[in-house]
């Protein structure tokens, strides 16, 4: 089984394929990174790249899920409408393409990942390193996140 994990952004999102073969074995990093859009850009063309770059990696790696990171609080809304936005993008990609969606908060996923629900972006980071069996822990918040994400939707499917 294939996850898809997302920790969504306009600017930045961050995604994350993990394998799972059976219950008990390791889940296994199949490839992780982020879609960025550029600023300059009006907000419709870049949820139009995120949909598209989205399309391009469902094609190429099949997921049988997505996990979404939950967003339930924010600090500035000025942040938290265009995330919203692109939240929506991607539960539109995936509803279009019949991939079950499993929404994980913040709090569930460091909790799940560190033992911890309010662990640093650092803790986490490595926590990743080590369940994953990576070489280098990810250097990119978002990915982590999407990473994270991805491995605590292992215990829902």
């Amino acid at each position: 089984m294939i996850i898809l994990g997302i920790d969504p952004g306009l600017a930045r999102m961050g995604y994350a394929f993990i394998e799972i073969k059976k219950k008990g074995e390791k889940s296994k990093a199949i490839n992780y990174g982020c879609i960025k859009t550029s600023p300059d850009l009006c907000a419709g063309d870049r949820l139009k790249k995120i949909n598209n770059e989205l399309n391009k990696l469902i094609k190429k790696y099949k997921p049988n899920v997505l996990a979404v990171e939950s967003i339930y609080f924010f600090k500035n809304f000025k942040t938290a409408m265009p995330v919203s936005q692109a939240k929506g993008v991607i539960l539109l990609t995936a509803a279009k393409k019949k991939i079950p969606v499993y929404e994980i908060t913040p709090l569930q996923m460091k909790m799940a990942i560190t033992g911890y629900g309010r662990a640093e972006k650092k803790q986490v980071q490595e926590m990743i390193k080590v369940l994953l069996n990576l070489k280098e822990a990810p250097k990119s918040d978002d990915a982590a996140d999407a990473l994270g994400v991805a491995l605590c939707c292992v215990t829902l499917v």
